[in-house]
């Protein structure tokens, strides 16, 4: 069904402003275009517009999602697309009230991530370690287990999403570094700190691709990225670096539905906590604008209280 041109113009207009003044990605703001396309096409089949429409027809579009079969989690992002367009029509006078401001949304438990605990991890960091100086490697079989093995380290030591990690610039191993400046969603830019072992994981894998580029006369010293890819231009693709950590997990004795880069983030982030961090530094190494999206964690911290109680309070049972 096709939507009426009134909400076209709106829906461009909307994605303009996040795109302006919030610096959405491209992600984003797709995301956005299909769910209000979607809330469109209902309003259009039912006789509105997005300026007309009242609350009791959005609370219908809702009722009409739960028809479908749509999860509450899809369900909850609707609404929140659609609380989001309203609030930037009252803004712009385009309304003069905003009917999806009382609208509730289906209650929902938010699932705790999938963590690796700290033995896992390290399992996985040995034995990358442990392919990057085996002794019968080929040249460009040493650079690969440098490569992921470097990956692993910064990762782990950062807590970096996969699409910030693989597009780190080559600068980000400058010699010495204690701190990398990462630029995120929103285009927002943070330091993160690095440990020794991450410092030392890129030292060894620069070296590398800086020996291979002498013997072998190709551009990946020369790159401006700090993981280029080995095929093609450009640098290593979040896929291919999921692969490849799949493939060592299992190396590892870990199941590889178990393990991905986002896995190892939340690994960093609970890790971290478990061991007395606090919520807000946590929520800042991460690149969390809300608070509200770090304290999926809270069940670690929650976990570490009651073993604090436990073993530290006097009248606690021995």
């Amino acid at each position: 069904m096709r939507i009426k041109p009134s909400d076209t113009k709106l829906i461009g207009l909307f994605l303009d402003m996040l795109a302006a003044e919030q610096g959405a990605g491209l992600n984003t703001l797709d995301a956005y275009r299909r769910d209000l396309t979607d809330v469109s096409e209902f309003l259009t089949g039912v006789g509105h517009t997005f300026t007309d429409a009242e609350t009791q027809t959005l609370r219908d579009y809702l009722a009409d999602l739960d028809t479908r079969g749509f999860k509450s989690s899809s369900v909850a992002r609707r609404l929140s697309a659609m609380r989001h367009l309203y609030r930037f029509l009252l803004n712009e006078r385009i309304r003069g009230d905003d009917p999806a401001a009382i609208l509730s949304g289906p209650k929902r438990g938010r699932g705790l991530p999938k963590v690796l605990s700290i033995a896992d991890v390290d399992r996985m960091l040995r034995r990358a370690k442990e392919r990057s100086e085996a002794a019968d490697a080929s040249a460009s079989q040493r650079l690969r287990s440098l490569r992921l093995y470097c990956l692993l380290e910064v990762l782990y030591a950062t807590g970096l999403r996969v699409s910030e990690l693989v597009a780190l610039p080559r600068s980000a191993a400058k010699r010495d570094a204690r701190m990398i400046v990462v630029r995120g969603k929103g285009n927002k830019e943070r330091l993160v700190p690095l440990n020794e072992a991450s410092r030392q994981a890129m030292a060894d894998y620069l070296a590398a691709t800086e020996t291979v580029n002498s013997e072998k006369k190709n551009s990946l010293a020369t790159s401006k990225w700090l993981f280029p890819s080995f095929g093609e231009s450009g640098h290593l693709t979040r896929q291919h670096f999921a692969r490849d950590l799949k493939e060592l997990a299992v190396a590892s004795g870990l199941q590889a539905r178990l393990v991905s880069p986002h896995v190892l983030r939340h690994a960093f982030a609970s890790h971290l906590l478990h061991n007395g961090a606090d919520l807000r530094i946590v929520q800042t190494l991460l690149g969390h604008t809300d608070i509200s999206t770090t304290q999926i964690y809270t069940h670690v911290v929650e976990e570490r209280l009651k073993s604090l109680v436990r073993d530290l309070h006097p009248l606690a049972e021995k």
